[in-house]
């Protein structure tokens, strides 16, 4: 796994293959692990997987880890590589990272793949009753911190809860590993904290509202959207992928079948046919 020098600190990332990149943005609490089973699936392409500032194998400095700041670390890895043309692919925070990457390098960006991520400003009637009380708790000054505290529930529930499948001890302790102690898991309460909903954070919600133009008006970048079904914890419901249709240029959609919102752990096969069907459509490598 090799890493490179960004700002001050590092970035850690799994990469295979050659040709056209291929970058795989994880979410939260993941890393880039959740990749394992899809990337071999993908095919042809220089696929790349960073583990994002504070997260997984890569730095973690002392910041808040807002939006901004994960975008400016990840900002520094692409041009540290020299990545142009590139196919996203993006699930959770992942996905809204990659949009607003593409929204502010548009001459860069080749394609989008993405599920389970933010496309617009939520308000609570988009959630689940499950998602609303998670967000609620999250935000609970007290609350939030109980869930890095102690056994880190909040790696634990992503990985038991969030999935249709709950991942056996020995790979979840696989995620675990990279968040020994209560300070290392900052950055995973910091991005729970910022899910848009409501209006708030303010700060969240204007760079989610930026990159969501791009996305409607962007018709030159194929852009798919993976859907899934059968769970309570899915963040994409009818709704959101309904309104995606009708929203964001030059989409197609391919559904994938049950998951939970960590939906690469339940159905890793379909999510690389999928990407990969769409990427040969779109001689995009």
């Amino acid at each position: 796994m090799p890493a490179i020098d960004v700002l001050d600190s590092t970035l850690h990332y799994e990469e295979t293959g050659s040709g056209a990149p291929v970058v795989l943005l994880h979410g939260n609490p993941g890393t880039s692990r959740v990749w394992r089973n899809v990337a071999p699936g993908l095919g042809a392409g220089r696929i790349l997987a960073p583990d994002l500032i504070g997260m997984g194998r890569s730095g973690k400095p002392d910041i808040p880890y807002s939006f901004a700041d994960h975008a400016r670390y990840l900002d520094a890895w692409f041009d540290a590589l020299g990545l142009d043309r590139v196919v996203l692919v993006g699930h959770d925070w992942g996905g809204a990272l990659a949009f607003d990457w593409a929204a502010r390098h548009p001459g860069r960006v080749a394609g989008i793949a993405f599920f389970e991520t933010i496309v617009r400003p939520l308000s609570g009637d988009d959630l689940t009753p499950q998602a609303r009380e998670r967000t609620r708790l999250m935000r609970t000054p007290g609350r939030g911190e109980e869930m890095i505290a102690g056994d880190n529930p909040l790696v634990r529930t992503a990985y038991t809860g969030g999935v249709r499948t709950p991942l056996p001890e020995a790979e979840l302790a696989a995620y675990l590993a990279p968040y020994p102690t209560v300070d290392s898991r900052r950055p995973l309460l910091a991005w729970a904290r910022q899910m848009p909903v409501d209006g708030e954070p303010a700060e969240v919600v204007a760079r989610v509202e930026s990159y969501g133009t791009w996305l409607a008006t962007s018709p030159d970048v194929p852009k798919l959207l993976l859907t899934f079904t059968d769970s309570p914890t899915l963040l994409m419901a009818a709704p959101v992928v309904t309104w995606c249709t009708t929203h964001i240029a030059a989409l197609t959609t391919a559904v994938c079948g049950p998951a939970g919102h960590h939906a690469a752990e339940d159905r890793p096969t379909e999510i690389a046919a999928a990407i990969a069907r769409w990427a040969d459509a779109h001689a995009l490598r």
